[in-house]
């Protein structure tokens, strides 16, 4: 096993040292489903394998990645877009080097932004963002994410359940996204599976559903097994990666992970993507007054 963790880790650093910067929106149809963890658990691996990653955190539930991985979060960037903090003092620090910034409550406060706090915010998440070879998107759940809407042709990997009710609602995000926001491709990883043949089996069924009725296509990256030690780590506040890196669950995030850097970046070499999600951000944000809402 620690042969195979070691030839995992090798693979990793050849995929990134050929891979240029890449936003990948992670999304799940409602909490529960295993989003947040898969992401906590990339962002370490990458981390891990010498690359500068940054979390934008979409999510305000008690699960989002900021408590999973023990953070304390004091400010916001919704603080920063009220000129009430700077970006820098509201990011968090990590492990392996793994920033995190918490951006639920100014994500949601969009409508709502003047033209001054709109280029606040689209300036903090640049510089946040600059020289970054990773950004992972934490979306927020049940169709409500504005980052996972404006993703473009950026990659958006759907995490499934293998459960009646877990299927069922994420074709319904699937459905919705496809019918209302033009998504054509998703990448799937099955969540909480008993074996990769029970994976593919969920896994084929939905792409041949999705392929039938909406036109999309639907690309396998993987699963993540039922596992006590992925359990284990979400208890400690780590990343299963670090805390277990043995565990059935580490190798399949790695194997994840290597899915994901072996897809070609969506847009031209020197094309900023993490400005074209931005500016699409932006277009969507239209000001309905001068003064931007409360919200607690």
């Amino acid at each position: 096993m620690r042969s195979n963790v070691q030839d995992q880790a090798a693979g990793l650093r050849r995929l990134l040292a050929r891979s240029s910067s890449r936003v990948v929106t992670v999304v799940g149809a409602r909490d529960g489903l295993g989003a947040t963890s898969i992401v906590v658990n990339l962002a370490a691996v990458l981390g891990n394998s010498g690359k500068d990653v940054l979390v934008l955190d979409e999510n305000l539930s008690h699960d989002n990645v900021a408590n999973t991985l023990a953070l304390k979060v004091r400010h916001d960037l919704l603080n920063v877009v009220r000129g009430e903090s700077t970006w820098q003092d509201v990011i968090l620090h990590g492990s392996q080097g793994v920033r995190v910034l918490p951006v639920a409550r100014a994500i949601q406060s969009l409508p709502k932004l003047d033209e001054m706090q709109r280029e606040r915010l689209l300036e903090s998440l640049s510089a946040a963002a600059k020289n970054m070879d990773v950004v992972l998107v934490d979306a927020a759940r049940a169709g409500h994410s504005v980052c996972a809407s404006l993703s473009g042709d950026e990659p958006l990997l759907l995490v499934l359940n293998a459960t009646s009710s877990g299927i069922t609602e994420s074709y319904t995000l699937l459905k919705q996204m496809a019918m209302h926001n033009g998504r054509q491709a998703f990448d799937i990883v099955v969540n909480k599976v008993d074996s990769e043949r029970e994976a593919l089996a969920v896994f084929d069924n939905m792409a041949g559903v999705a392929r039938r009725h909406l036109q999309v296509h639907l690309e396998y990256l993987g699963h993540i097994p039922v596992d006590e030690k992925l359990k284990r780590a979400t208890q400690l506040g780590r990343p299963v990666t670090e805390a277990f890196p043995a565990a059935p669950s580490s190798y399949a995030i790695r194997e994840v992970a290597q899915g994901l850097l072996r897809a070609p970046v969506a847009t031209g070499e020197g094309h900023d993507v993490l400005g074209s999600v931005m500016q699409r951000l932006m277009r969507q944000a239209r000001p309905t007054n001068n003064r931007m809402a409360t919200i607690t």
